[in-house]
Order: C-alpha cells, then structure tokens, then sequence
C-alpha cells in the first residue's frame, strides 16, 4: 500500500488511485489522478485521456508497457505487460515507476 505520512494515498477514495515516481514527474506533469476503471487497460486509458503526453512514456507503439516501466497494482507487480489486463478494484493503489538502468 502507497503510503504518505500516515495516510493511505487511497484512503478515502472508491476509484483507482494512480501514482507517478518522481522521475516521471521530472518529464512530465504527472499529478496523482483518481479514476475509474476495471483493468489497467481501462483505468491507464482514462488516466492518458487526460494527459496524452503520459503515454508515450509509459506504453510502447503496441499499447504494451515498454521495457523499464514497472507498474504496481496494491503492491503487486502487473502479470500482463502486453494487454493491460490486470484487475483494479474501486479502492486499488497504482504506483508506476521507470525502471534505472546504466552503470
């Protein structure tokens, strides 16, 4: 569970929550965003259409998450990386982080 402080980021909510690293933040403007949705598919898409530029970011030309992005749906590391298709709940936590590589 994402934490801030005390408080669940999903405390009170009863729609996904999406959170971005810091990184992406650095890139893009990438507030955390409550919205709806049953699959990842489903909530990213309601997340990229109200920010485009996201996701270019976060999935490649095929609509699957590009190689060095990781995504966390209530601490569990997303199983479908090419369809999107991993269930969210009302409550659930999304953290999407970009995996660093480099020596």
């Amino acid at each position: 569970m994402l934490v801030v402080g005390s408080a669940s980021l999903n405390e009170r909510n009863s729609v996904p929550r999406v959170a971005f690293t810091p990184h992406l933040k650095r890139h893009l403007d990438c507030p955390i965003q409550d919205v709806s949705g049953r699959t990842l598919a489903e909530t990213l898409g309601n997340v990229f259409a109200e920010n485009p530029q996201l996701r270019s970011y976060i999935l490649d030309d095929q609509g699957s998450l590009r190689q060095h992005v990781v995504i966390f749906i209530d601490d569990q590391v997303v199983q479908d990386r090419g369809k999107l298709s991993d269930a969210v709940l009302p409550a659930s936590e999304i953290y999407v982080m970009q995996a660093l590589s480099g020596g």
